[in-house]
């Protein structure tokens, strides 16, 4: 190391506790890749997938469960899979961009950049977007798993470690209900 170099102080993971939503009309938990794959990515990273369900797309479904877990103080991430397409059945936009207090967009363009080297110009049709919602982040992507591949090991995996340099959403959690300090 040159003289010049500056160390950089090793930085621990700091565990996160991540809720997964398989949100489809047809899937069960012996069937369900996707959010099987996210609750193994999620351990896998050290972090602690405390609960992980099914619902039908159906938007006022879809807002029950992701505004319960967004109320709740146990839970600082929800990931979702599924209903993210633009067919008519597919309403996860619609159900939960209405809770969030900010989008990020940067993570919706990003995935779809991503996913242009797997699927083409059909990446167009994906509406997967993340957000923050009473300081918890909320990211909804399709469902199918290798998208959801994609979204954790390219992106989420990447921004839920504490250890990524030069920012994460973790050193952020502390800031993010700021607003609400006098």
């Amino acid at each position: 190391m040159s003289t010049n170099a500056k160390s950089t102080p090793k930085r621990e993971l700091i565990p996160v506790s991540i809720a997964v939503l398989t949100i489809s009309d047809s899937r069960t938990d012996a069937d369900d890749k996707s959010g099987a794959l996210l609750v193994n990515r999620v351990q896998g990273a050290g972090h602690r997938a405390i609960e992980k369900r099914i619902v039908r797309d159906d938007i006022y479904a879809i807002r029950a469960v992701v505004s319960a877990w967004i109320a709740d103080p146990a839970v600082q991430v929800v990931i979702s899979t599924g209903g993210t397409g633009i067919t008519g059945r597919d309403g996860t936009p619609e159900a939960v961009a209405p809770l969030l207090d900010k989008h990020i967009d940067g993570f919706g363009e990003m995935f779809r950049v991503l996913s242009y080297d797997d699927i083409g110009t059909s990446t167009l049709q994906s509406r997967a977007f993340c957000g923050v919602a009473n300081a918890t982040y909320v990211f909804c992507l399709p469902g199918s798993s290798s998208a959801c591949a994609t979204a954790w090991d390219k992106l989420i995996g990447h921004q839920l470690d504490y250890r990524t340099r030069p920012c994460n959403l973790v050193e952020l959690m502390p800031r993010l209900l700021e607003h609400l300090q006098n």
